[in-house]
């Protein structure tokens, strides 16, 4: 009985498992947060307003593309 417990059990995780990883699969960025991912990896050590004001005309420069 215990091992057909640990069967089901085993199979409940791993059916679990397997839906959870073809879900993340499907889900990609935007073009939005890949905009934003673009701008934030050339914002290098700025902080502040200095970013806030990069970032903006980064991505309005960006849609203009």
């Amino acid at each position: 009985m215990r091992t057909v417990l640990a069967m089901v059990a085993a199979m409940s995780l791993a059916v679990g498992t397997l839906s959870v990883a073809s879900a993340a699969d499907e889900k990609q960025a935007n073009p939005q947060q890949e905009r934003m991912k673009a701008c934030n990896a050339q914002t290098g050590d700025k902080k502040g307003d200095d970013r806030k004001a990069f970032m903006s005309d980064c991505l309005k420069a960006d849609k203009k593309m």
